[in-house]
């Protein structure tokens, strides 16, 4: 017994070691696992259209054509969109920041006039206009550096797409022609399909509803922030929040105060309605995963893989819990990631 107690000991120990081998590995070859991921999940969304361009008698030569054409199409004009609204952004920095520092010192002044006691060089550090403005010139121009990694990315996806009709068959030879030998593939596959599906649609909308709104109110780059909205919309919890920080900023700067809390009004209406109402509503019991979950995998991801794996911090982290529900030793994790709702499919006593 003592032995025993002994050895699951170290078994636990020697597997919690290869955890942090494993991410230090990851964390030190992100910037190949970041477009292999990235190519890996446009494989997954492009199967069904793959799938149905077969049962339509397509030549697959002329199937994997089309869809690599496509995503190619849309990759670059992702790419020119936020690459030459960003240029004209970039130009027009320093105007927007000299009227940040007069909308400070304007506050400031209020701020005295009410004898209100704030030392001015707390305000100056935390309200510089040169920070806040680089922090927005990063993020762009971070998205848009991976985004221009476009040979990379669809190289790997066209020989993904190619190998994927041949994958099931490889699982089941491994397997053994077992049954169940796809179950968590299927699974992986359904669920990231599904999710990534869901939440593209929902963005796409976020994008478009913010763009209207954006150039209605009369914010400069007004594409720009909505092409942000559609990309940040993917990450969970505060996507939607950083996508409208600069353009409320940029409101405030350029129209006045009256204008940045319409556009701070606009951001709520579409993120409350898209986020919380529709999304939930379409998406069902969401991406089966609790709360806390999504959460701490957004902060694991991005920790790991920077601001790509914040992107994709929910599939991946579905994609293991799936994976780990097929092995008993590992099913304890799985259940410990699923919300409460799923408790009752791990354990029929619990209604």
């Amino acid at each position: 017994m003592i032995e025993s107690s002994g050895g699951n000991r170290r078994n636990t120990m020697v597997n919690l070691a290869a955890f942090v081998v494993v991410i230090a590995g990851m964390k030190a070859a992100g910037s190949l696992i970041v477009p292999f991921l990235l190519a890996l999940f446009l494989t997954i969304i492009s199967l069904p259209l793959m799938h149905f361009l077969k049962r339509m008698k397509v030549p697959d030569l002329i199937a994997f054509l089309l869809i690599l054409i496509l995503v190619i199409g849309l990759w670059m004009l992702l790419v020119v969109i936020l690459g030459s609204t960003l240029q004209e952004f970039t130009r027009s920095m320093p105007e927007y920041q000299e009227r940040m520092k007069l909308l400070i010192s304007d506050g400031y002044a209020w701020i005295r006039a009410h004898d209100i006691a704030v030392d001015k060089s707390v305000v100056d550090s935390v309200f510089d206009p040169g920070k806040i403005m680089k922090f927005v010139t990063s993020l762009m121009n971070s998205l848009v550096a991976i985004l221009k990694n476009v040979f990379f990315i669809v190289l790997m996806f066209a020989f993904l797409i190619i190998e994927a009709s041949g994958i099931p068959d490889k699982i089941k030879t491994i397997r053994h022609n077992k049954e169940d030998s796809l179950s968590s593939y299927n699974a992986i596959i359904g669920m990231v399909n599904r999710y990534l599906g869901i939440k593209f649609i929902t963005s796409f909308i976020t994008g478009a509803m913010i763009y209207l709104g954006l150039f209605y109110i009369g914010v400069d780059f007004a594409v720009l922030w909505a092409v942000l909205s559609f990309i940040l919309n993917f990450i969970p919890t505060i996507g939607s929040l950083i996508a409208s920080v600069p353009a409320i900023l940029l409101a405030l700067v350029q129209l006045g105060t009256l204008d940045a809390f319409g556009t701070a009004v606009l951001f709520v209406i579409v993120n409350t309605v898209v986020g919380t109402i529709a999304e939930p509503r379409i998406m069902g019991q969401r991406v089966g995963l609790s709360s806390i979950v999504v959460l701490l995998s957004l902060i694991f991801w991005g920790w790991v893989l920077g601001p790509m794996g914040m992107l994709l911090s929910v599939p991946l982290t579905m994609a293991v819990k799936i994976a780990l529900s097929e092995n008993k030793s590992t099913q304890w994790i799985s259940i410990l990631l699923a919300p409460n709702s799923e408790l009752s499919k791990f354990n029929p006593d619990i209604s």
